[in-house]
């Protein structure tokens, strides 16, 4: 451990063994910095090691006076108080959640010879906008590559495309096909598989003949359009969803009733879900961290988190209603 005063080493032996999340604290009494940990004890103590992994470690470890905690009872509050503080904080340190405003959104345009799909930076409400999205620029670079296959045309029983060195300029029939395409592929889960299994296996084939740049290629595509279908699909099965999530802790289970991607009510049971959860009792349900009246953007943090958590954690059982 690098050398901290004897104030920072009281702290660090405070830090219980529990969910929570951290605040660092300059010598001004400005927070620098939220985190958020399963353990706050074995994650704080990782930012005073003898060798930090980031540049950004070492430049706030030596700005640090004081650090301030907060217990949870699970992970996903941790997550969701972290969420919380860096909005309204944004202390200076952190890079991301902090930027809302920023998100952006997809569109499908309508005919022109040149572009197929744009980012554009507040929503037009029709059929053919998607997000937002929090990474603007990987949104990009997934159009870009997109380009080179176009037109993508609807067979039988899958998509046919080809990769071109240079992106086609279309006709406007071809350009309408491609959008039909386009559609099926970012609104139809069936079709999305479809679609990456096509660009699998031209990846695959092109591996077989040791085409080893142009199976990057591939998988590039393959990473990128993935990022933009769970964006818009998976996330939205799950946000359109009524359900129970039980966490196990010390004293029974902490159940959090979630509606559309937001946590509405928790409470703390003795059983995993109680008798009776045919109706959810909507009338009565408040939010867990008033952020039901956020716009959309805002929101689509707070909707990350309530998903990734719900939907990687062993620990979570699930009852759909």
């Amino acid at each position: 451990m690098i050398n901290v005063s004897d104030k920072l080493k009281n702290k660090l032996n405070t830090l219980p063994m529990k969910p929570g999340v951290y605040k660092m604290i300059d010598v001004k009494g400005n927070i620098i910095y939220v985190g958020k940990s399963k353990m706050l004890k074995n994650r704080v103590k990782t930012y005073f090691s003898s060798n930090p992994k980031w540049d950004k470690v070492n430049r706030m470890v030596n700005s640090i006076d004081d650090i301030e905690f907060i217990v949870t009872d699970t992970h996903l509050e941790a997550r969701i108080l972290e969420c919380s503080l860096i909005k309204s904080i944004k202390p200076i340190f952190n890079s991301q959640m902090k930027h809302d405003r920023g998100y952006v959104y997809l569109k499908l345009e309508d005919y022109n010879k040149y572009r197929a799909l744009s980012i554009v930076e507040s929503r037009e409400k029709n059929t053919f906008t998607f997000g937002p999205f929090r990474r603007k620029f990987q949104l990009t670079e997934t159009i870009n590559v997109l380009k080179n296959l176009y037109p993508i045309k609807r067979t039988a029983k899958s998509y046919s495309f080809n990769y071109h060195l240079f992106p086609d300029t279309l006709s406007e029939t071809d350009f309408n096909e491609n959008r039909n395409s386009l559609y099926e592929i970012l609104t139809d889960n069936s079709k999305t598989k479809i679609f990456i299994k096509e660009l699998s296996d031209k990846m695959k084939n092109e591996a077989a003949l040791y085409n080893f740049e142009m199976a990057s290629i591939y998988k590039e595509i393959i990473i990128n359009t993935n990022y933009i279908i769970y964006s818009i699909n998976k996330k939205n099965d799950f946000a359109s969803s009524n359900l129970i999530a039980s966490i196990p802790i010390e004293t029974g289970y902490k159940l959090f009733y979630i509606s559309n991607g937001i946590i509405l009510k928790n409470e703390i049971s003795e059983k995993h879900f109680p008798d009776n959860i045919e109706a959810f009792p909507e009338t009565d349900l408040t939010s867990l961290d008033s952020v039901i009246n956020m716009d959309e953007k805002s929101l689509v943090d707070y909707k990350d988190i309530v998903c990734s958590e719900i939907t990687s954690s062993p620990e979570i059982v699930v009852k759909y209603l």
